[in-house]
């Protein structure tokens, strides 16, 4: 693989899925939620809300499922549901830690957009003690909309005080991955087990794919 970090000055990263490796929580989440108001989990679900912020997610779970909350309270709901398995159960993504020492020895700003609530990031930063290696942290909810609009990622860059050409994402989901092309950005899509079906989608609409970090510094990511 080229070095994709050549001429970059930062480094976006989508959380889920793409830093570390929480998307089988997120379904259960999904099933065990509604479950308790009656309602099936959709087939299609995930693909439906994939890039939705937080809050945006919540709208559309009260709306489409007639349920008897606020969405505040949806939002608090999974943030109790999610906050343990983040804290204890969820890994960084094969190589993610030995890329962040990469990145940062090269003198690369790092930062996260993410669609998750605060808490949440907060919570697995901590438990995996990624918190030093990045300098901005912007989640959906501080942006008038969330992926595939490029709005948090173009915050992101601002926060670090880098031009969108200047900028790499990576991202494991469709939205997220036209979201950072529409802020201008180059993006490297990254493999996942829930995403693998769109594998080829990924592909196609990403400047680059790995299978893990560890392609880019050494192995062969495309």
């Amino acid at each position: 693989m080229t070095d994709i970090l050549n001429g970059k000055k930062a480094v976006l990263f989508d959380l889920d899925g793409t830093l570390v490796d929480s998307m089988w929580m997120w379904k259960s989440i999904d099933v065990e939620f509604l479950g308790r108001y009656g309602c099936e989990c959709p087939p299609e679900l995930q693909r439906v809300i994939e890039g939705m912020s937080f809050s945006e997610t919540a709208v559309y779970f009260k709306e489409r499922f007639c349920l008897p909350l606020e969405t505040d309270e949806i939002k608090a709901i999974w943030t109790e549901m999610s906050i343990d398995k983040y804290r204890r159960q969820v890994p960084a993504k094969k190589g993610a830690m030995e890329f962040l020492e990469y990145v940062r020895a090269r003198g690369i700003a790092c930062g996260i957009a993410t669609s998750n609530g605060r808490e949440m990031v907060d919570a697995v930063m901590e438990s995996l003690k990624m918190k030093p290696y990045f300098q901005a942290v912007v989640t959906a909810c501080e942006v008038k909309a969330g992926k595939p609009e490029p709005d948090i990622y173009l915050k992101a860059a601002k926060e670090l005080g880098v031009e969108p050409q200047m900028c790499l994402v990576f991202e494991d989901v469709p939205a997220g991955i036209l979201a950072g092309k529409r802020a201008g950005m180059t993006v490297c899509a990254v493999d996942d087990e829930f995403s693998r079906f769109m594998e080829e989608e990924k592909r196609e609409m990403a400047d680059y794919f790995i299978s893990d970090y560890f392609d880019i510094m050494g192995g062969d990511g495309r």
